[in-house]
């Protein structure tokens, strides 16, 4: 820790009349106070009068936010107990001691934090300060208060909600679709313009049996958008088809005012569309379909989007059709996403067709391997750049648990904030920890000579991994295909790049292999007629 060379003396003596005092002020305009009686201007004049009443006393800078003073986080705030710390200040002063924090716990780690780096705290309003024990209790007594007061004004506005949705009013700030909100009674009305949309939507779903994608979709290609301007998707008009608003009710907390405003459906087709929805099993938890049989999932990404394809099916009367589909298509429609279902069968086939015909190209791999040694250098380059940053931020890490464990030990940080801030950073630490392993791994291997797996190798290899495909559990394949194949980027069915990951040996005499990062790409997998079958160029 950093301070200035007056903070180590005594209270009494750094702040004798004439002696020279750095002084910082700190403003907050609370988010919670309608009428914001303490704005940044008042504040500023207020602070001012009171510096220049005081000898000796210099205004060197200020800190301001606009922020709740339940919470610490702020910016502001946070700028100001770093420069602390730096000894760039020796008091910080408020225009009242609300402005700093409305909590007893935030207030007394603030106030314990400034005393650390020698920097004491006033308050223009109150005239107690942190210089003397009788100043400190007074703080600690007024900081209750302003917590207290907080507490009321969080129970008046939920009352207020409470009463206003009893009244009929719309208490939450997303409104339905097809709703607007009447502003001077706070209730739902219907919009001229949107709402013949919600029993159109009901119709389709309940008349045309069409499910909550088509309908999406359908909504989509007619140029529909959400109140957000956005596509439509089938989580969207699920959200519709299970809001009670639509019946003229609204609900906070236990409150349920029945008719508050005029409804887009009547009950019976509410309630035929909640039996449908149970029906069908439209629910994420009661979904039967199960993608463990997709070999591929999560490995292909659209290139036209640059999402994840998904796996999903089509059943016809006599067999599952099973497809990879772009996740932005699949869900928002082609006007998102044009890019082409992939049949699942002759994809995987194909895939693993490629690698198997990979494991027999020596020449590949050769290659390969000789490309990637080529650009080690500036990839060791980058590895080591990032080690650096990975243990600063370690160092940095640790010196905030010290701080954290040390005011635990000394009580003067409550036991439950302090303890949920230790495993924040704790659970950080790991993560450091764990990278920092994996690039000092990196950065060692870079400095091995690679060796290709020989003939005798890759037939082996190629005969191992055969046998799990053709005859392993699903599980099994499923668990090697993600362990070989790095990715595979899809611009539609004639043109799918797949990149697998080489083979290594990892003992002198050639027995044994390992993954590396490194992968070859094999290009143009294409259908022909009725299958796909590989065509394979390097990179």
């Amino acid at each position: 820790m950093t301070v200035s060379p007056s903070s180590a003396e005594p209270y009494h003596l750094r702040f004798a009349p004439g002696r020279r005092v750095r002084v910082r002020s700190y403003r907050r305009r609370s988010t919670d106070e309608d009428n914001q009686p303490f704005s940044i201007e008042a504040q500023d004049s207020r602070i001012a009068s009171y510096v220049a009443s005081q000898d000796g006393w210099e205004l060197t800078g200020s800190y301001s936010d606009d922020a709740s003073g339940a919470t610490l986080d702020r910016p502001g705030l946070a700028q100001a107990l770093r420069d602390a710390r730096a000894g760039r200040y020796d008091l910080l002063l408020v225009h009242r001691i609300d402005r700093l924090s409305r909590s007893v716990k935030g207030f007394v780690t603030l106030v314990e934090q400034l005393d650390e780096a020698g920097v004491a705290f006033k308050s223009a309003s109150e005239h107690f300060d942190t210089t003397t024990p009788v100043g400190r209790m007074i703080m600690q007594i007024l900081a209750v208060f302003a917590e207290f007061e907080r507490a009321l004004i969080i129970d008046r506005v939920v009352a207020g909600m409470e009463r206003k949705a009893a009244g009929g009013g719309w208490t939450i700030s997303s409104r339905p679709y097809g709703y607007t909100v009447d502003r001077s009674t706070g209730h739902l009305q219907p919009n001229d313009d949107t709402a013949p949309l919600v029993p159109l939507i009901y119709s389709l779903y309940l008349d045309q049996r069409l499910g909550a994608r088509a309908i999406a979709m359908w909504l989509n290609e007619h140029g529909h958008r959400t109140q957000n301007g956005r596509l439509w998707s089938h989580t969207s008009v699920l959200k519709m088809l299970r809001n009670r608003a639509y019946l003229g009710e609204v609900h906070f907390r236990d409150e349920t005012a029945i008719d508050a405003h005029p409804p887009l459906i009547d009950a019976a087709r509410f309630d035929a569309a909640e039996a449908l929805l149970t029906e069908r099993g439209e629910d994420h938890a009661k979904r039967r379909s199960n993608s463990s049989d997709y070999l591929l999932a999560g490995l292909i990404r659209c290139a036209h989007c640059d999402t994840t394809f998904i796996g999903n099916a089509a059943h016809g009367k006599n067999r599952r059709y099973r497809y990879y589909t772009c996740h932005a298509r699949h869900r928002y429609g082609p006007a998102r996403c044009n890019a082409q279902r992939l049949p699942a069968d002759q994809l995987e086939t194909a895939v693993l067709d490629s690698l198997l015909a990979l494991l027999r190209d020596t020449d590949l791999i050769d290659n390969a391997i000789t490309k990637a040694q080529d650009g080690s250098g500036d990839v060791t380059a980058a590895h080591r750049s990032e080690l650096a940053a990975v243990q600063a931020e370690l160092r940095t890490t640790d010196r905030s648990i010290d701080r954290y464990l040390d005011a635990f030990e000394k009580q003067t940080m409550p036991e439950d904030l302090c303890g949920q801030r230790l495993h924040t950073l704790r659970t950080k630490r790991t993560g450091l920890d764990a990278r920092q392993l994996q690039l000092e791994d990196l950065i060692a291997d870079a400095g091995t000579a690679v060796q290709a797996p020989g003939p005798a190798t890759l037939q082996a290899l190629h005969g191992l991994v055969q046998q799990a495909l053709t005859h392993g559990p699903t599980p099994a394949r499923k668990a090697l295909v993600q362990l070989l194949v790095e990715g595979i980027t899809a611009e539609g069915r004639h043109a799918i790049h797949p990149r697998f990951r080489i083979p290594l040996p990892t003992q002198e005499d050639g027995t044994g292999v390992r993954a590396l990062a490194e992968g070859v790409e094999l290009r143009g997998i294409e259908p022909l007629a009725s299958s796909m079958r590989p065509r394979r160029s390097t990179n």
